[in-house]
């Protein structure tokens, strides 16, 4: 799975367990939201934003490869030639 993948399934996740906090079976009674709303809104925003965060990120190595010539031998051990590999 890629971050982007990993960090989709969390928001939804974290969305889904606020959906369920917030649910009751109880009468709706007009009174001011509890703390449960403000946990619940701060999880979600945390996964918006995060997933914001993480899409405009470039990957790992952030700009920067590390290249070089690596030499490459046959079965026997012989060198045959030099490939460039970035890390």
């Amino acid at each position: 799975m890629s971050i982007k993948t990993k960090i989709a399934a969390a928001a939804l996740a974290a969305l889904a367990v606020t959906g369920t906090m917030l649910s009751t079976t109880s009468q709706a009674q007009a009174k001011p939201p509890g703390w449960v709303f403000g946990v619940g809104a701060g999880i979600a925003t945390a996964a918006v934003v995060g997933s914001a965060i993480a899409a405009s990120n470039d990957p790992y190595y952030y700009g920067y490869h590390r290249c070089g010539w690596t030499p490459r031998y046959n079965a026997f051990g012989q060198y045959v030639g030099s490939v460039r590999t970035c890390y």
